[in-house]
């Protein structure tokens, strides 16, 4: 039988895994940072009227420029994130995924490099690799926080075209703050300011839940500084596909020589505007999750689990045995790696991802049922570990 290493693809693919999370039948999934909150009945039925309305012209090519669709989005951002941005500012694709995919066909490619600072999201070095475009790992502290220093050195050293910075970070729910990120800025625009700059990144996916205000305002007079959010966390959309920028223009005109003709369909416009009209109640979810998010974080401590800072709808964590002097450690021996502890609390019935961050998992933030059934696992593990 012929297996993907017999066929005659890129060599930086061979030996390569897909990104994706594990799908078991279990009572609790939280494993991929879903929205564990349904839609709203209203906002269901406003779906339903936008997409019969779209569905009566789908014999013609949508909006390809997706004019409402965005004057829409940069009406959200400036209402909410702290900065005004219009029309031409933002641009809108199939999840930030693909905006992440016609930046770096855009701005990286082949004989070009782009750095992130891992372990951070993972579809930030697969699209990358997907794209032709050098994959650099850079370097974070054991506190997963960005160490600025060895970071701009990389970048004076290693040149890089594209520099990401995710905030909040996945899988470590920690967020970065606004002069980590100028700094970046300015280094990486030294480093290449003899062929015009580097494009600096802020994948701000979580960027609704977190504790600190958006990184936003950053873009003003930063031409190569973009911001990238998604409709599937906070506005519970996953399933929609949704992805969007913030940008100088010359950027929103630039991704726009890559993209695919009529990339975005009438149905998943129409959707997104009904979403877009409902704002207020699906932010109502995001505080509701926030303050569950914190809930989790201080119940795991209290345990004795080490708990990163979460700026996310999840949280990491680990038991004290992987540890050492971790706030609260009850100086027993839970299991040794985090692929025993993953096991051990999916025999309780809940499951949480394991991202390879050795010492470490993560747990998305679920209903308060949900989270209360998580708790209870890891209390029985930790309990189960003590005999």
């Amino acid at each position: 039988m012929t297996g993907i290493d017999d066929l005659p693809i890129r060599d930086e693919l061979r030996g390569k895994s897909p990104y994706g999370a594990p799908q078991l039948d279990v009572p609790v999934r939280l494993n991929t940072n879903e929205n564990p909150y349904p839609l709203p009945e209203a906002l269901v039925a406003r779906i339903a009227e936008r997409v019969a309305e779209a569905a009566r012209g789908l014999n013609r090519y949508p909006d390809r420029d997706a004019v409402e669709l965005r004057t829409g989005l940069a009406g959200y951002l400036s209402s909410t994130a702290g900065h005004p941005v219009e029309l031409a500012n933002v641009w809108a694709a199939n999840g930030s995924n693909e905006i992440i995919q016609q930046l770096l066909q855009t701005f990286g490619g082949p004989g070009r490099t782009a750095i992130g600072f891992e372990p951070s999201y993972s579809m930030h070095a697969l699209i990358a690799r997907g794209t032709g475009t050098g994959w650099i790992s850079g370097p974070r502290r054991d506190d997963f926080t960005i160490d600025v220093a060895a970071a701009t050195a990389e970048i004076a050293r290693l040149r890089p075209h594209v520099i990401f910075i995710c905030s909040p970070n996945n899988p470590t729910g920690t967020a970065v703050d606004a002069a980590t990120v100028l700094a970046l800025y300015e280094a990486a625009q030294t480093a290449r300011e003899r062929e015009g700059g580097a494009l600096v990144v802020i994948d701000e996916a979580y960027g609704e839940f977190s504790h600190q205000p958006s990184l936003l305002p950053l873009i003003a007079d930063r031409p190569l500084l973009v911001l990238t959010r998604t409709m599937s966390k906070a506005f519970g959309a996953a399933g929609l596909r949704l992805g969007y920028l913030a940008a100088d223009p010359a950027v929103v005109d630039a991704v726009q020589l890559v993209r695919l003709p009529y990339h975005l369909s009438a149905v998943t416009q129409a959707t997104a505007l009904a979403a877009l009209e409902h704002t207020d109640t699906l932010l109502g979810y995001v505080e509701q999750l926030k303050a569950q998010r914190d809930r989790l974080v201080t119940e795991l401590r209290a345990m004795g689990c080490a708990v990163t800072d979460s700026d996310a709808n999840f949280v990491q964590f680990g038991f004290p045995s992987t540890h050492p002097g971790a706030a609260g450690e009850s100086g027993d021996t839970p299991p040794a790696d985090q692929q025993a502890i993953w096991q051990a609390i999916l025999d309780h019935g809940v499951l949480v991802r394991d991202n390879g961050v050795p010492g470490w998992l993560r747990v998305s933030v679920g209903t308060p049922a949900e989270n209360d059934a998580f708790l209870d696992a890891v209390r029985a593990v930790l309990k189960e570990n003590k005999r």
